[in-house]
This record gives structure tokens, sequence and C-alpha cells, in this order.
């Protein structure tokens, strides 16, 4: 595939994706910010790093300046490694975003699920919980969108079947909600 092709494809897979998902992604995180609510987000792989990213972002990147109390308490659930592979070495990889979750989050709280296929088994675990323990899921995926897709309260789909070019639609979409929360949330303030 050359340069032109490929950018054509990433252009096509963007305008494939839900505008009302988008929008419905950004008032979830806004009411979490309003209602002091936490949000996890987790992932493997290359959504491990969007996981982490995203994360970052939603805590640091809509802070309105460094002295600002109210923020968006946001964690990626990735980078906790010695709890990763302890959770993975004594009960499995599977249980290894449920049990921080178990440990962690209360109902109300918000998990962003990222997995291009939708069909990681810690993912699907993590997420089964969620649902029994009155947290918002949102499932961000590629592909068809797998199991996630099917069970998440809420949706942002890629539906593209190459995981590469979905993941990093993903992060695109990703930054355009930072821009919008940091809008919303000087709105929020001027009030």
């Amino acid at each position: 595939m050359d340069l032109f092709s490929y950018k054509k494809m990433l252009y096509d897979a963007v305008d494939t994706v839900n505008s009302d998902e988008i929008n419905n992604f950004i008032d979830l995180l806004f009411d979490a910010y309003k209602n002091d609510k936490f949000v996890f987000v987790i992932g493997n792989g290359g959504s491990s790093a969007n996981a982490s990213h995203l994360a970052q972002d939603l805590a640091k990147g809509t802070k309105l300046h460094p002295g600002h109390s109210v923020r968006l308490k946001a964690l990626s659930l990735t980078d906790n490694t010695p709890f990763l592979t302890a959770q993975a070495n004594d009960e499995g990889y599977d249980s290894i975003f449920e049990q921080q979750l178990i440990t962690y989050a209360k109902p109300g709280d918000i998990v962003i699920a990222i997995s291009g296929s939708g069909n990681s088994p810690n993912i699907i675990k993590a997420i089964e919980w969620a649902n029994q323990h009155d947290l918002i899921s949102i499932g961000v995926t590629g592909y068809d969108g797998g199991k996630l897709y099917k069970m998440a309260h809420h949706k942002l789909h890629v539906p593209l079947n190459e995981m590469c070019t979905a993941e990093s639609i993903h992060t695109i979409i990703f930054h355009y909600v930072i821009l919008e929360l940091r809008e919303r949330f000087k709105e929020h303030h001027k009030n």
C-alpha cells in the first residue's frame, strides 16, 4: 500500500465513525467531571498505550490551569505493573482489570475499555463485573466490535478491519474529546 492509499483509508475510516457516539462519549466524561466520578481506562497492547495516554490527557490535559482544584479523575489500570504482574501470576491474566476494579471502583464510575477486536478475555471479564456493579461501561472498538460492542452500555466504534489504523483513529478521537472537554469545563466554570 502506498502512502496515498493509506491516507485515503485513514480518512475514509474516520468518516465512518458515528459522531453521536463521540458526542455521547464527551457527555459521559463531562458528567463524571461534574459528579466527581472516577474514570478507569483499560486495554491490551497498543490499546494499553492508548489507555495510558487517554487517562493522562483526561486527568492532566483537561485541567484549566495548574491551580485549578476541580479535576477529572482518570487512571489507566494498565499502568500498575506490580498489581498486573502479581495478579496475572497468581490468578491469571484474565483477571488483571476486574480485580483492580473490585479494589478501586464505586457505583457510577466509568470504565472505558479499549479493544480493537472487542474480544480480549480480560476486557470482557472487567466489563461483566462493571455492568453487574453499577458502573458505566464504554466500549471503544474496531473490526465488528466483538463481544465488547454488544455488552458495553455505550460504544465508540471504528468499523475498520485493520488493527493499527483503528488504534490510530482511537487516538485521533481521544484528542478531539480532550479539546471539547476543555471547552465544556471552561463554560461550566463561567456559571
